[in-house]
């Protein structure tokens, strides 16, 4: 008498590992839908005996959860970046059939971040955004939260105490890092500049005081000044690091807190044919990775997108299934310190 197919023949057959073949029999733990359909063909090539169950498995509907994202100008490298993984965190879920809806923002007037909330708040289960602290967003956060829609808020923590979570990096650790590497890099007492994307982002709030307050307590000679309002814009800032490199020939450093970085480079690079500035600039992009490989930034604070995407979905996905225990969370991460050496 011929012996009975085990797991071990489905596995074979399916290209796949016998642990995988048995969690996809026992149900304890997901298995993808394009696994599953191996191993259900395999099952019924080689005639094991609980083949129906594979099948049965497959036929299982998955929930459904409809996302919805607001996140800052599609333009800048950053945000288009984080876009891709958040698609990239969604399709490894297996779980959950997810729909997703990313909205960017043109500006940063607050009218416009409630606007996009609004409009995604009627047909999502849950939001992430990250957004200016404005009264009119806590005003929108509330009413979303009264109509069972969490809202996470993303690298600016706004709406604090009504949002479901914040998830991003440490903005105070930031800039105290940043002011760091800026005190440990320079050998010589002189002015460091500081630029912010706007006065409603509480996280460049936080990072400007890490700064200032490091630098104070470093008590090296160095003299922190007036911070710059750059609106996260190119032309902003390469205007305003044109006019502080002409103004104050003893300046040793900049700290770039949020966006703009593009500006700030290419007005160094016009005025300094060689590096003679310290920069430490946010997020690693095509334009801030070119200036660490020429020596004109210093170190660029990187905040761990995959990771932070893959937690926010996570995030999400509980804050829709499980009751409101009534807690805002917060999730910091750990930045990603990449220097010239980095390459």
């Amino acid at each position: 008498m011929a012996n009975r197919p085990t797991i071990k023949d489905v596995a074979r057959e399916a290209g796949v590992s016998p642990t995988t073949v048995d969690r996809a029999l026992s149900g304890r733990s997901v298995v993808r839908e394009e696994t599953m359909r191996k191993i259900a063909d395999a099952a019924h090539k080689v005639g094991y005996h609980s083949k129906g169950i594979f099948l049965s498995r497959l036929d299982k509907p998955l929930p459904e959860l409809r996302l919805g994202f607001v996140l800052l100008k599609k333009s800048q490298q950053f945000y288009s970046d984080f876009a891709t993984h958040i698609e990239a965190a969604i399709s490894e879920r297996h779980d959950y059939r997810i729909t997703s809806d990313i909205r960017f923002s043109s500006s940063q007037s607050p009218d416009e971040f409630t606007d996009l909330l609004k409009t995604l708040g009627r047909r999502c289960d849950a939001l992430a955004c990250t957004a200016v602290n404005d009264p009119r967003l806590n005003r929108v956060v509330q009413d979303l939260k009264d109509k069972n829609v969490p809202v996470v808020s993303l690298l600016n923590d706004f709406a604090q105490g009504i949002r479901k979570n914040y998830i991003g990096l440490n903005n105070m650790k930031i800039g105290r890092l940043a002011g760091w590497m800026i005190t440990k890099t320079v050998h010589q007492p002189g002015k460091l500049a500081i630029f912010v994307g706007g006065n409603r982002w509480h996280g460049h709030d936080l990072r400007e005081v890490g700064y200032r307050s490091f630098v104070r307590e470093s008590d090296l000679g160095f003299t922190v000044l007036d911070t710059h309002v750059n609106l996260e814009t190119r032309q902003v800032t390469y205007e305003a690091t044109l006019d502080l490199l002409q103004r104050h020939p003893d300046l040793r450093g900049i700290y770039i807190a949020g966006g703009g970085l593009e500006g700030a480079i290419a007005a160094v690079r016009e005025v300094h044919s060689t590096p003679t500035v310290a920069w430490i600039v946010n997020e690693l992009t095509a334009e801030s990775r070119a200036g660490l490989i020429d020596g004109y930034v210093t170190m660029v604070i990187s905040t761990p997108l995959k990771e932070l995407c893959r937690t926010l979905i996570d995030q999400m996905i509980q804050a829709t299934t499980e009751a409101d225990d009534g807690v805002s969370g917060q999730m910091f991460l750990e930045p990603r310190i990449v220097l010239p050496e980095s390459f």
